[in-house]
This record gives C-alpha cells, structure tokens and sequence, in this order.
C-alpha cells in the first residue's frame, strides 16, 4: 500500500466501496467453510460464534437497507435479538442476507450524511474478526483496507476523539485521527496498519502484531465501539 485517502471533507461513496470490497473477498471465503467453521467461538467477541456474528452483521445491513431504525437498535439485546430471530436459518442464508446488505446499503449509508458510517466500518471489523477465526490471512488489512483507514480517520474526526499522528510501516504518508481541542497535543502511532485497526476497534494484538510504539495515550481511550 503507498497511499490512502484522508480528506477532509467526508467522501459520502467510501462506506459503500468499502462494503463492494468486503463482500467481493468475504463472501467466497464463507461459502467455501464446512458448516463446522460457522459454530467456532470468536476471541473479538465473547460469547458470539462465527454465525453470530455474521447474523448481526447481516441483520444491521438489512436496518439499513429496510429503513428499521426503532428505538434501541443496535443496542445489545436489539443485537441478541436479531442473531435469535436467524438461529433456525440455513447457514447458507446467512451469508445471502449479509450478501445482500453489503450489496445494497452503500447508497443508502452514503445519502445519510456520515450517520450510519459507522456501520460500514464495524461490518468490515467483523469481517476481520471471522478471518481472525478461521486463522485465514488477511485479518484488519487486505483489500478493504485502504477504504477503511480514511473512513476511520473520518469517523474519529467526526465524533471529537482524541488526535492522533500514526506512521503506518505500509502507508507512505501519516494519518490523521481525531480532532484536536487545542489543550491535549497529539498522539503518536508507529506501527501497522492492522494493528492500529485493532487498537480503535478494541479488538487483542496478538504477538505478532505487537511491534508497535504508541506515546501520549493509552490503547483504551482509542477504541471507538466501546
């Protein structure tokens, strides 16, 4: 990677490319797992399978495909409420939900003014997570991943997080995070691209991941889901 887009200004089609990307590399990866991979537990997420998580990520896509957004969605029983009403489901209609999602709510997301950015973002972490799983490569990187730094550099500007400079080992130029209130001075990342992904997703560095120098900030206050 020798570059990634950081403007300013929000790039109201980046949340759909990214999604386009994700689901043109996830969804063979899914189709080609035995039904076994599908009740593998997650580290990223305690308590929730591979299917669980691949069931929330679909069902938050078809909110906003369908326009549901009642009160308390997204919150952790609307999440355990949507994996329950697809526990009889088909694997295989699972994945054709989710494919369906990441096809249709780029649009959607993009005409929503950045309120629903945030969705695109988690879809492509959970993304990450089931790779994770599976211990396939490719997890918080790949092809998505030059889409998803400056969207997460967009959210992080977006909602007042702390500032932060990161020199990415596979980014030619810094990246910008967060929006500075003129009394904290920046923080400093030196290190991968993925793991930085990991830190503001609230996602474990695994050893190999590890190499990394964070000054002015500590890994908690980065992560951006809670």
């Amino acid at each position: 990677m020798t570059s990634a887009e950081t403007h300013e200004v929000r790039d109201p089609e980046l949340p759909g490319r990214l999604l386009t990307v994700e689901r043109d590399a996830l969804i063979p990866l899914l189709r080609s797992r035995p039904d076994a991979d599908f009740t593998l537990p997650t580290a990223a997420c305690p308590g929730w399978t591979v299917r669980d998580v691949l069931a929330h990520c679909s069902a938050a896509l078809l909110r906003v495909v369908e326009g549901r957004f009642e009160k308390g969605v997204f919150s952790p029983e609307s999440n355990d409420r949507d994996i329950a009403e697809r526990a009889g489901w088909p694997h295989a209609r699972v994945v054709d939900e989710l494919e369906r999602g990441m096809t249709e709510a780029g649009p959607l997301i993009a005409r929503a003014g950045g309120a629903l950015d945030m969705i695109a973002l988690g879809e492509w972490v959970h993304a990450g997570d089931v790779r994770e799983t599976f211990g396939t490569a490719g997890a918080y990187e790949g092809d998505g991943l030059p889409y998803a730094l400056p969207l997460l550099a967009h959210i992080t500007r977006g909602n007042g997080h702390l500032p932060l400079h990161a020199d990415l080992d596979d980014l030619d130029e810094p990246l910008r995070l967060g929006e500075s209130d003129g009394e904290r001075t920046p923080a400093r990342y030196i290190g991968a691209a993925a793991t930085l992904v990991r830190l503001y997703a609230g996602r474990p560095v695994p050893p190999h991941g590890a190499d990394f120098e964070l000054a002015g900030a500590d890994r908690e206050e980065l992560n951006i889901f809670g």
